[in-house]
């Protein structure tokens, strides 16, 4: 994999990602935010997993979630055998990634990867996954760590818990569970519920 400079910006080396340059239209797969958000336009959108990879709280959000100064927690993907990330694809025209590519420009790189969907079809896709040496990557925590870190962060996009909460419901709309995601959320709401004692 590509190695990140000490400037978290991940733009340029995006643009550098030509694989699929000469397509119409390319699955993207979302696991996070993109699963609820699609502030883009696309030709379709389905349920799909990826095979090996598993969803963790272990980025820096320097610039939605967080500040520079003091960054919020928000989910990449961690290589894990055997494990399944469910998410959503989505079917885009190439025009998109300039949108894409600035929208996820805090650490994450555009990679290739194979989509399942429900019916048993596989795609060579795009993910965008915030790599463990990009500067922005915080590492892992005990979920009531993340929990409390995300409590008390808030960034240019709204609270980090917003994006928390939508991930976790936006998985359970799928039908699809997710442990660590669910298990932050519960810590989250027992914070919250203390707080008003």
């Amino acid at each position: 994999m590509q190695g990140m400079s000490a400037n978290t910006n991940t733009i340029a080396v995006n643009k550098t990602m030509d694989l699929f340059d000469d397509h119409d239209s390319v699955w993207l797969f979302g696991y996070g935010s993109l699963i609820y958000k699609a502030d883009f336009p696309y030709i379709e959108r389905r349920p799909a997993s990826i095979t090996g990879w598993t969803r963790r709280f272990w980025q820096g959000s320097h610039d939605h979630r967080g500040t520079p100064e003091a960054p919020g927690r928000v989910v990449t993907i961690i290589e894990e055998a055997d494990a399944i990330c469910h998410g959503m694809a989505y079917l885009v025209t190439p025009e998109e990634f300039a949108h894409l590519d600035y929208r996820e420009k805090n650490g994450y790189l555009r990679l290739p990867i194979a989509i399942h969907f429900d019916d048993g079809r596989e795609v060579t896709g795009l993910v965008y996954i915030a790599t463990e040496d990009n500067t922005a990557f915080l590492g892992a925590a005990s979920e009531q760590e993340i929990a409390r870190h995300i409590a008390r962060s808030a960034g240019p996009s709204g609270p980090n818990s917003d994006y928390l909460n939508h991930l976790a419901v936006a998985l359970r709309e799928m039908g699809k569970s997710d442990p660590h995601v669910f298990e932050i959320e519960r810590h989250l709401a027992a914070l919250s519920t203390s707080a008003l004692e």
